[in-house]
Protein backbone atom coordinates (compact mmCIF):
# COMPACT_ATOMS: atom_id res chain seq x y z
CA UNK A 1 0.00 0.00 0.00
CA UNK A 2 1.28 3.17 -1.12
CA UNK A 3 1.37 6.53 0.75
CA UNK A 4 -0.02 8.39 -2.51
CA UNK A 5 -3.63 6.08 -2.15
CA UNK A 6 -3.35 6.48 1.37
CA UNK A 7 -3.30 9.97 1.95
CA UNK A 8 -5.85 10.55 -1.59
CA UNK A 9 -8.32 8.25 0.30
CA UNK A 10 -8.09 10.43 3.48
CA UNK A 11 -8.31 13.62 1.86
CA UNK A 12 -11.62 12.27 0.28
CA UNK A 13 -12.60 11.00 4.23
CA UNK A 14 -11.93 14.83 5.48
CA UNK A 15 -13.78 16.84 2.94
CA UNK A 16 -16.87 14.55 3.54
CA UNK A 17 -17.56 14.78 -0.67
CA UNK A 18 -17.06 11.05 -1.41
CA UNK A 19 -20.00 9.03 -2.85
CA UNK A 20 -19.89 5.45 -3.01
CA UNK A 21 -19.88 5.78 -7.12
CA UNK A 22 -17.00 7.51 -6.55
CA UNK A 23 -15.43 5.40 -4.38
CA UNK A 24 -16.01 2.15 -6.68
CA UNK A 25 -14.06 4.43 -9.09
CA UNK A 26 -11.20 5.44 -6.92
CA UNK A 27 -10.46 1.97 -6.39
CA UNK A 28 -10.97 0.49 -9.47
CA UNK A 29 -8.26 3.11 -11.15
CA UNK A 30 -5.92 2.13 -8.33
CA UNK A 31 -6.94 -1.78 -8.60
CA UNK A 32 -6.07 -1.39 -12.39
CA UNK A 33 -2.72 0.60 -11.93
CA UNK A 34 -1.53 -2.55 -9.49
CA UNK A 35 -2.75 -5.10 -12.02
CA UNK A 36 -5.31 -6.55 -9.88
CA UNK A 37 -7.56 -9.16 -11.93
CA UNK A 38 -11.18 -8.11 -12.47
CA UNK A 39 -10.58 -3.92 -11.23
CA UNK A 40 -14.38 -2.88 -11.66
CA UNK A 41 -15.81 -6.00 -10.35
CA UNK A 42 -13.29 -5.86 -7.25
CA UNK A 43 -14.24 -2.52 -6.09
CA UNK A 44 -18.23 -2.92 -6.57
CA UNK A 45 -18.45 -6.15 -4.49
CA UNK A 46 -15.92 -4.38 -1.90
CA UNK A 47 -18.16 -1.44 -1.60
CA UNK A 48 -21.88 -2.82 -2.50
CA UNK A 49 -20.78 -5.66 0.44
CA UNK A 50 -20.13 -2.90 3.18
CA UNK A 51 -23.38 -0.56 1.77
CA UNK A 52 -25.57 -3.85 2.30
CA UNK A 53 -27.53 -2.46 -1.21
CA UNK A 54 -27.34 -1.05 -4.27
CA UNK A 55 -29.56 0.79 -5.25
CA UNK A 56 -29.18 4.27 -6.74
CA UNK A 57 -29.90 6.44 -3.81
CA UNK A 58 -27.30 4.19 -1.87
CA UNK A 59 -24.66 4.88 -4.26
CA UNK A 60 -25.09 8.69 -4.49
CA UNK A 61 -25.11 9.59 -1.03
CA UNK A 62 -21.99 10.53 0.66
CA UNK A 63 -20.19 7.52 2.50
CA UNK A 64 -19.79 8.47 6.39
CA UNK A 65 -16.01 8.63 7.47
CA UNK A 66 -16.46 5.20 9.27
CA UNK A 67 -17.51 3.39 5.93
CA UNK A 68 -14.89 5.11 4.12
CA UNK A 69 -12.28 3.84 6.56
CA UNK A 70 -14.00 0.25 6.50
CA UNK A 71 -13.72 0.77 2.12
CA UNK A 72 -10.18 1.51 2.61
CA UNK A 73 -9.18 -1.19 5.24
CA UNK A 74 -10.97 -4.29 2.53
CA UNK A 75 -9.60 -2.40 -0.48
CA UNK A 76 -6.28 -2.73 0.74
CA UNK A 77 -6.75 -6.35 0.96
CA UNK A 78 -7.56 -6.38 -2.35
CA UNK A 79 -4.65 -4.82 -3.83
CA UNK A 80 -2.45 -7.46 -2.09
CA UNK A 81 -4.30 -9.78 -4.49
CA UNK A 82 -6.35 -11.39 -1.96
CA UNK A 83 -9.41 -12.77 -3.67
CA UNK A 84 -12.58 -10.85 -3.18
CA UNK A 85 -14.50 -13.75 -1.78
CA UNK A 86 -11.66 -13.65 0.88
CA UNK A 87 -11.77 -10.16 1.42
CA UNK A 88 -15.32 -10.00 1.83
CA UNK A 89 -15.27 -13.12 3.71
CA UNK A 90 -18.48 -14.67 2.13
CA UNK A 91 -19.88 -14.88 -1.51
CA UNK A 92 -23.09 -16.32 -3.31
CA UNK A 93 -23.76 -19.86 -4.81
CA UNK A 94 -26.40 -20.38 -6.79
CA UNK A 95 -29.22 -19.39 -4.13
CA UNK A 96 -26.93 -19.92 -1.43
CA UNK A 97 -24.78 -17.55 0.72
CA UNK A 98 -21.48 -18.78 2.16
CA UNK A 99 -19.53 -17.62 4.72
CA UNK A 100 -15.76 -17.76 3.13
CA UNK A 101 -11.92 -17.73 4.63
CA UNK A 102 -8.82 -18.70 3.57
CA UNK A 103 -7.06 -21.08 2.22
CA UNK A 104 -10.63 -22.70 1.80
CA UNK A 105 -11.32 -23.43 -1.84
CA UNK A 106 -13.73 -20.88 -3.66
CA UNK A 107 -16.15 -22.46 -5.54
CA UNK A 108 -16.31 -21.59 -9.39
CA UNK A 109 -18.92 -21.07 -12.05
CA UNK A 110 -18.61 -24.56 -13.27
CA UNK A 111 -18.97 -26.03 -10.00
CA UNK A 112 -22.65 -24.39 -10.10
CA UNK A 113 -23.15 -26.23 -13.29
CA UNK A 114 -21.98 -29.06 -11.87
CA UNK A 115 -24.23 -28.97 -9.35
CA UNK A 116 -27.08 -28.47 -12.18
CA UNK A 117 -25.84 -31.59 -13.83
CA UNK A 118 -26.83 -33.64 -10.88
CA UNK A 119 -30.24 -32.10 -9.80
CA UNK A 120 -31.30 -32.29 -13.69
CA UNK A 121 -30.92 -36.01 -13.19
CA UNK A 122 -32.23 -36.78 -10.03
CA UNK A 123 -35.20 -35.04 -10.42
CA UNK A 124 -35.54 -36.67 -14.35
CA UNK A 125 -35.24 -40.49 -12.58
CA UNK A 126 -36.62 -39.64 -9.11
CA UNK A 127 -37.08 -43.50 -8.01
CA UNK A 128 -33.48 -44.78 -9.26
CA UNK A 129 -30.71 -45.46 -7.71
CA UNK A 130 -32.80 -45.14 -4.24
CA UNK A 131 -31.73 -47.15 -0.65
CA UNK A 132 -33.69 -49.51 1.36
CA UNK A 133 -35.24 -45.89 2.81
CA UNK A 134 -36.40 -44.79 -0.46
CA UNK A 135 -34.30 -41.91 -0.48
CA UNK A 136 -31.71 -40.62 -2.76
CA UNK A 137 -27.85 -40.76 -0.61
CA UNK A 138 -25.25 -38.58 -2.14
CA UNK A 139 -21.29 -38.58 -1.33
CA UNK A 140 -19.61 -35.43 -1.72
CA UNK A 141 -15.55 -36.04 -1.59
CA UNK A 142 -13.43 -33.11 -1.28
CA UNK A 143 -15.36 -30.55 0.66
CA UNK A 144 -14.47 -26.95 1.43
CA UNK A 145 -17.24 -24.28 1.72
CA UNK A 146 -19.82 -27.24 1.49
CA UNK A 147 -21.40 -25.74 -1.21
CA UNK A 148 -21.96 -28.49 -3.84
CA UNK A 149 -23.91 -30.21 -0.89
CA UNK A 150 -25.64 -27.67 0.63
CA UNK A 151 -27.16 -26.51 -2.98
CA UNK A 152 -28.41 -29.95 -3.29
CA UNK A 153 -29.82 -30.30 0.01
CA UNK A 154 -31.56 -27.05 -0.29
CA UNK A 155 -32.85 -28.01 -3.59
CA UNK A 156 -33.78 -31.93 -3.10
CA UNK A 157 -35.89 -31.94 0.48
CA UNK A 158 -35.62 -35.58 0.43
CA UNK A 159 -32.19 -36.39 0.02
CA UNK A 160 -29.68 -36.90 2.66
CA UNK A 161 -25.45 -36.51 2.28
CA UNK A 162 -22.47 -37.49 3.37
CA UNK A 163 -19.15 -35.30 3.37
CA UNK A 164 -15.65 -35.05 4.28
CA UNK A 165 -15.09 -31.90 5.25
CA UNK A 166 -13.62 -28.61 6.72
CA UNK A 167 -14.76 -26.95 9.43
CA UNK A 168 -16.13 -24.00 7.41
CA UNK A 169 -18.64 -26.35 6.08
CA UNK A 170 -20.20 -27.15 9.41
CA UNK A 171 -20.30 -23.48 9.82
CA UNK A 172 -22.36 -22.79 6.66
CA UNK A 173 -24.26 -26.17 7.56
CA UNK A 174 -25.47 -24.55 10.88
CA UNK A 175 -26.38 -21.02 8.86
CA UNK A 176 -28.50 -22.73 6.70
CA UNK A 177 -30.20 -24.86 9.14
CA UNK A 178 -29.62 -28.08 6.83
CA UNK A 179 -27.47 -30.25 9.85
CA UNK A 180 -30.63 -32.85 9.96
CA UNK A 181 -29.52 -34.57 6.48
CA UNK A 182 -26.12 -33.86 6.28
CA UNK A 183 -23.54 -36.04 7.95
CA UNK A 184 -19.66 -35.09 8.43
CA UNK A 185 -16.66 -36.73 8.37
CA UNK A 186 -13.18 -35.20 8.42
CA UNK A 187 -11.43 -37.64 6.35
CA UNK A 188 -9.09 -37.81 3.71
CA UNK A 189 -10.34 -40.02 0.46
CA UNK A 190 -6.59 -41.66 0.36
CA UNK A 191 -5.71 -41.61 3.48
CA UNK A 192 -8.53 -42.59 5.18
CA UNK A 193 -10.52 -44.78 2.18
CA UNK A 194 -11.35 -47.84 4.81
CA UNK A 195 -13.35 -45.73 6.59
CA UNK A 196 -14.64 -43.69 4.14
CA UNK A 197 -15.90 -47.00 2.99
CA UNK A 198 -17.41 -48.36 6.06
CA UNK A 199 -19.05 -44.87 7.05
CA UNK A 200 -20.66 -43.54 4.13
CA UNK A 201 -21.97 -46.48 1.56
CA UNK A 202 -23.77 -47.33 -0.17
CA UNK A 203 -24.81 -43.96 -1.81
CA UNK A 204 -26.94 -43.01 -4.97
CA UNK A 205 -24.65 -40.70 -5.99
CA UNK A 206 -20.92 -39.76 -5.64
CA UNK A 207 -20.13 -36.13 -6.60
CA UNK A 208 -16.62 -33.93 -6.71
CA UNK A 209 -14.93 -31.59 -7.53
CA UNK A 210 -11.10 -32.58 -6.48
CA UNK A 211 -8.05 -31.38 -6.94
CA UNK A 212 -7.52 -31.54 -10.88
CA UNK A 213 -4.80 -29.11 -11.70
CA UNK A 214 -1.83 -30.80 -13.73
CA UNK A 215 0.99 -29.73 -11.29
CA UNK A 216 3.13 -28.50 -14.09
CA UNK A 217 0.51 -25.77 -13.99
CA UNK A 218 0.17 -24.82 -10.94
CA UNK A 219 3.04 -22.04 -11.18
CA UNK A 220 0.93 -19.77 -13.97
CA UNK A 221 -1.49 -19.48 -11.54
CA UNK A 222 -2.65 -16.28 -11.06
CA UNK A 223 -1.33 -14.58 -7.52
CA UNK A 224 -4.89 -14.95 -5.85
CA UNK A 225 -4.95 -18.33 -6.47
CA UNK A 226 -1.61 -19.51 -6.05
CA UNK A 227 -0.81 -17.04 -2.77
CA UNK A 228 -4.19 -17.73 -0.88
CA UNK A 229 -5.89 -20.91 -2.09
CA UNK A 230 -5.31 -24.10 -0.80
CA UNK A 231 -2.83 -26.21 -3.03
CA UNK A 232 -3.72 -29.40 -1.76
CA UNK A 233 -6.93 -28.75 -3.26
CA UNK A 234 -5.75 -27.69 -6.99
CA UNK A 235 -2.95 -29.47 -7.62
CA UNK A 236 -4.00 -33.32 -8.58
CA UNK A 237 -0.16 -34.58 -9.49
CA UNK A 238 1.19 -34.85 -12.63
CA UNK A 239 -1.32 -35.50 -14.87
CA UNK A 240 -3.97 -34.27 -12.51
CA UNK A 241 -5.82 -37.42 -11.65
CA UNK A 242 -4.07 -38.31 -8.54
CA UNK A 243 -7.32 -37.93 -6.30
CA UNK A 244 -9.62 -38.80 -9.75
CA UNK A 245 -8.09 -41.90 -9.80
CA UNK A 246 -8.94 -42.56 -6.17
CA UNK A 247 -12.30 -42.10 -6.26
CA UNK A 248 -13.04 -44.23 -9.19
CA UNK A 249 -11.29 -46.92 -7.56
CA UNK A 250 -13.29 -46.74 -4.80
CA UNK A 251 -16.74 -46.23 -6.24
CA UNK A 252 -17.85 -49.63 -6.73
CA UNK A 253 -17.88 -50.06 -3.14
CA UNK A 254 -19.72 -46.96 -2.52
CA UNK A 255 -22.24 -47.42 -4.74
CA UNK A 256 -25.73 -49.13 -4.96
CA UNK A 257 -26.27 -50.72 -8.50
CA UNK A 258 -26.81 -48.11 -11.04
CA UNK A 259 -25.57 -45.27 -8.70
CA UNK A 260 -23.85 -42.57 -10.45
CA UNK A 261 -20.01 -40.68 -10.11
CA UNK A 262 -20.20 -37.01 -11.41
CA UNK A 263 -16.70 -35.32 -11.43
CA UNK A 264 -15.46 -31.96 -12.56
CA UNK A 265 -12.67 -32.21 -14.48
CA UNK A 266 -9.83 -30.44 -16.36
CA UNK A 267 -10.64 -30.40 -19.70
CA UNK A 268 -7.69 -32.53 -21.08
CA UNK A 269 -8.80 -35.35 -18.74
CA UNK A 270 -11.99 -36.85 -20.26
CA UNK A 271 -9.69 -38.89 -22.78
CA UNK A 272 -7.54 -39.85 -20.49
CA UNK A 273 -9.74 -41.34 -18.09
CA UNK A 274 -11.71 -43.50 -20.47
CA UNK A 275 -8.77 -45.75 -21.12
CA UNK A 276 -7.48 -45.90 -17.46
CA UNK A 277 -10.67 -46.74 -16.39
CA UNK A 278 -11.29 -49.60 -18.92
CA UNK A 279 -8.14 -51.04 -17.72
CA UNK A 280 -8.68 -50.62 -14.44
CA UNK A 281 -12.03 -50.29 -12.49
CA UNK A 282 -14.72 -52.87 -13.15
CA UNK A 283 -18.14 -52.59 -12.54
CA UNK A 284 -18.18 -48.68 -13.33
CA UNK A 285 -18.72 -47.67 -16.38
CA UNK A 286 -18.11 -44.40 -18.62
CA UNK A 287 -21.39 -42.93 -19.41
CA UNK A 288 -20.75 -39.56 -21.17
CA UNK A 289 -18.89 -35.88 -20.83
CA UNK A 290 -20.83 -33.23 -20.69
CA UNK A 291 -19.44 -29.77 -21.78
CA UNK A 292 -19.62 -26.41 -19.10
CA UNK A 293 -21.01 -23.00 -20.55
CA UNK A 294 -18.08 -22.27 -22.28
CA UNK A 295 -18.37 -25.30 -24.40
CA UNK A 296 -15.15 -26.77 -22.89
CA UNK A 297 -15.27 -30.47 -21.69
CA UNK A 298 -15.73 -31.10 -18.02
CA UNK A 299 -17.95 -33.17 -16.35
CA UNK A 300 -17.48 -37.02 -16.57
CA UNK A 301 -20.44 -39.14 -15.54
CA UNK A 302 -20.15 -42.71 -14.89
CA UNK A 303 -22.31 -45.51 -13.35
CA UNK A 304 -22.19 -48.80 -11.38
CA UNK A 305 -23.19 -51.82 -12.79
CA UNK A 306 -22.81 -55.26 -11.64
CA UNK A 307 -21.93 -57.62 -13.93
CA UNK A 308 -24.61 -60.85 -14.68
CA UNK A 309 -22.19 -62.66 -13.06
CA UNK A 310 -22.19 -60.85 -9.91
CA UNK A 311 -26.08 -60.72 -9.94
CA UNK A 312 -26.46 -64.11 -10.19
CA UNK A 313 -23.94 -64.95 -7.07
CA UNK A 314 -25.31 -61.95 -5.09
CA UNK A 315 -28.69 -63.79 -5.74
CA UNK A 316 -27.53 -66.89 -4.67
CA UNK A 317 -26.53 -65.85 -1.23
CA UNK A 318 -29.67 -64.34 -0.60
CA UNK A 319 -31.28 -67.64 -1.23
Amino acid sequence: MTRGINVTTKLWAISGRITALQAMDLWKRHFEERGVTEPDQSSHYIIAHLLGATTQRKLTELLSLEKIEQVWKLCTRRLSRMPVQYVIEEWDFRDLTLKMRPPVFIPRPETEELVELVLTELKMKPDTRVGADGQHTILEVGCGSGAISLSLLKSLPQVRVFQDAVNLTIENMLRLGLQDRLQIYHLDVIKDAQTLLSLCSPVSVLVSNPPYLFSEDMASLEPEVFRFEDHSALDGGKDGLKVIKQILNLAPQLLLNYGRVYLEVDPRHPQLIRPWLKANVEELHYVETRHDITGRPRFCILQKEKSNKDRELNLGLRN
